[in-house]
């Protein structure tokens, strides 16, 4: 696993053994952020479900001004924080070490000094399954609270999955192989 493009470009990234992480392939990564174009520029993201945080580190390496980390596994986020150092970016990062529901989805939790322009919705593939009505809440509570006004979310999952996330609504849809990638904006 590597940094694609921009200011970090073809360093190498730390990432676990077995498949407790999915991590994203170098071409699905190019054709994500070919899709987004310019957006990372200069904009606040969110990484959710982090793993060792490939998509945060490829819009940091991009431009974006700063990326906060959601991940509750240990052993992800122990190697989260080591690619974070071993590009010497920590200034413009933040881990969230801890479950993304319990920190994003509680009711009358205050709303960020400051709306993500970007999120990365990338749950355990199981998820969709097993925790399908979490994700719905998460996505109300994004949409409400932590996405910024014309902020887009790209949310990652199994192509044979089918999901509606209201009030989130469909604007591109992308397949890989066994992997979706859509761009969600919240309805009109």
């Amino acid at each position: 696993m590597r940094i694609i493009a921009g200011e970090f470009r073809g360093r190498r990234l730390l990432s676990p053994r077995g498949t407790s992480t999915r991590p994203i392939t170098d071409r699905v990564k190019q054709s994500l952020f070919d899709v987004l174009a310019g957006r990372p520029e200069g904009a606040m993201v969110y990484d959710l479900f982090a793993g060792t945080g490939s998509l945060g580190l490829e819009a940091l390496s991009r431009g974006a001004r700063h990326v906060s980390f959601f991940e509750a596994d240990r052993s992800a986020t122990a190697l989260l924080r080591r690619n974070i150092a071993a590009l010497g970016c920590e200034a413009r990062c933040a881990v969230v070490a801890a479950d993304v529901f319990a920190c994003l989805c509680r009711r009358g939790r205050s709303a960020p000094a400051e709306r993500a322009d970007l999120i990365f919705l990338d749950p355990p593939y199981r998820f969709l399954v097993e925790r399908a009505d979490d994700l719905r809440e998460l996505a109300r509570s994004l949409a409400d609270a932590y996405l910024a006004p014309g902020g887009l979310i790209v949310f990652r999952h199994d192509a044979r999955d089918e999901l509606e996330l209201p009030p989130l609504a469909l604007v591109d849809r992308r397949e890989y192989g066994r992997m979706a990638v859509e761009l969600l904006t919240p309805a009109a």
